[in-house]
């Protein structure tokens, strides 16, 4: 028995196929297009994640020694805190606005006010959401309750004509099976629901009614199992797989990872270097700091939470200086090699720790966590004559590990525990000497973990084996084997450590520029 397990990503849509012991048959990925557009916004086509998806299924099941007709089921991990409007035929009305979409800042500005204040929160309000729900919406206005008002005031057109606003893992789950709902985890971002009580979770009439969104538009919080429904006819014609392949309710990226990176247990911290970056692991309670931006919230495993928190650009750093700066669309530099992290790899690993004091800080789109801060922006810093391409590849590498190291002592503050090793999944995990920067930065092992581009894949492809009865959740934390472990060198770790202070201080001394930039011609275009 098998099953088909897809993970649409920001940047890249991946599909694969496994076992029901979790083994990874075949693995295909393929880019998705990302429409950055003025005053800060984020869109995606909901089309083209139908056609990526597709192409992606049919490269797999077309191609030995994926077993067609043993697939017994298919289950889905999406981006989470993003939203899809649709109509009642189910169409998507214009393109989704994803997780860094801003452009619904000024009107969580205008919902969250009162008095008393607290970082801009009426005390009333804030203490109700928090009570509520574990957190508050974000003041960058990047959640979905941000974009669904961003529509309602700036798209009333849209708006109204919206039958259901979706969470993109429910898009999915609606496209494939014609099944409309949404999940206790995959709704929190809205921050319209009681979480108090894991086991009915749902729409609480007083945040309905101070954010003014039709409880209509949103989908229903399912509370049975797993199973979802049955592919549909045509999806099922179109990739050559059986009419009664079952569905598995999938959950997002940040909930499925946990799982994939083999953190079971309370307290199995890990971290992740994809399009972003984050630093978590369960925890058996519902807690709060309103300080650094981060919350326990319901998680996929049932009963259980997860801290959440991210960082916004980490792997998407490295992407922007192939495409911007090494590999320019200019025509200057020509396109990059297929094997290009490999030899950024290479070459950075001829810089030493440090990269000859060249630093660079990696909010190239705002920060999330520990502080939230959207008019923050990253650079190089200390930039001299004598640096090279090398020096930029390894700086990047750093930065991202010195904002990870920002991160550490909060996460840890928070789960009430020193964190001994910490597992390493997602895209950039893939580098050994990236694992290795981030255990001297970190000054703690870094488990590098097998196929780690693969772990949300493998956590939701986890979660349905379990659901379908194929695995014990015990039997699953043994499908995340470990590759290997970096344990932190002690000269490096001094040395990073002299850094990260200095580093703190970038972001104290760039801050101010910010604010005065915010709202100039040359911030709005930027």
């Amino acid at each position: 028995m098998h099953l088909l397990a897809i993970d649409l990503g920001t940047s890249v849509c991946k599909a694969a196929v496994l076992s029901a012991q979790g083994e990874m048959l075949r693995l295909e990925m393929e880019p998705v297009p990302l429409y950055l557009l003025p005053n800060g916004g984020a869109e995606q086509d909901p089309r083209e994640w139908q056609q990526v998806i597709t192409r992606l299924a049919q490269r797999l099941l077309d191609a030995p020694p994926v077993p067609v007709d043993q697939i017994r089921a298919i289950v889905c991990s999406a981006q989470w805190s993003s939203t899809v409007a649709i109509d009642e035929a189910g169409e998507p009305l214009g393109n989704a606005i994803i997780w860094m979409d801003t452009r619904g800042a000024p009107y969580i500005r205008e919902l969250i006010r009162g008095f008393p204040a607290f970082e801009g929160y009426g005390l009333r309000k804030l203490f109700t959401w928090i009570r509520l729900t574990g957190g508050a919406p974000g003041r960058a206005g990047k959640d979905p309750i941000a974009h669904i008002l961003y529509l309602k005031h700036e798209q009333p057109e849209r708006y109204r004509a919206a039958w259901k606003f979706l969470e993109p893992i429910d898009y999915l789950h609606f496209w494939l099976t014609g099944v409309l709902a949404t999940s206790a985890e995959a709704i929190t971002l809205h921050w319209l629901t009681d979480n108090r009580d894991l086991r009915c979770v749902d729409y609480h009439p007083t945040l309905l009614r101070w954010a003014g969104i039709d409880r209509e538009k949103l989908p229903d919080v399912r509370r049975e199992g797993r199973m979802l429904g049955v592919l549909h006819p045509q999806i099922a014609e179109a990739w050559g797989l059986s009419r009664e392949t079952i569905v598995i309710a999938g959950t997002p990226d940040i909930h499925a990872a946990a799982i994939g990176s083999g953190g079971i247990r309370d307290f199995d911290p890990h971290l992740y270097i994809g399009t972003s970056a984050w630093l978590s692991c369960h925890v058996p309670f519902k807690k709060t700091d309103l300080l650094h931006n981060m919350a326990s919230l319901p998680a996929a495993l049932p009963g259980r939470y997860f801290i959440a928190n991210e960082q916004e650009t980490a792997g998407m750093c490295l992407t922007f200086l192939r495409d911007h700066l090494l590999y320019a669309p200019d025509g200057l530099s020509g396109d990059a090699p297929p094997d290009v992290y490999a030899r950024f790899d290479a070459v950075a690993s001829q810089v030493p720790p440090g990269s000859e004091g060249l630093m660079f800080t990696p909010w190239l789109y705002g920060e999330r966590t520990p502080v939230e801060d959207h008019t923050i922006r990253g650079g190089f810093h200390h930039l001299s004559l004598h640096h090279r391409r090398a020096h930029l590849i390894r700086a990047v590498l750093e930065g991202v590990a010195l904002n990870l190291r920002w991160l550490l002592p909060y996460v840890e503050r928070f789960a009430g525990k020193r964190f001994d090793q910490i597992r390493a999944i997602g895209g950039g995990a893939k580098s050994d000497l990236w694992c290795q920067v981030l255990a001297d930065v970190l000054n703690r092992p870094i488990a590098q973990m097998e196929n780690p581009v693969a772990a949300t894949l493998r956590g939701v492809a986890m979660l349905a084996a379990i659901a379908l009865g194929w695995l014990s959740l015990e039997d699953a934390a043994r499908c995340a084997p470990i590759r290997q472990v970096f344990q932190p060198d002690p000269i490096n770790a001094r040395l990073y450590e002299a850094l990260f202070r200095e580093f703190r201080a970038l972001y104290r001394a760039n801050r101010p520029i910010h604010k005065r930039l915010k709202g100039s011609y040359l911030w709005n275009r930027a």
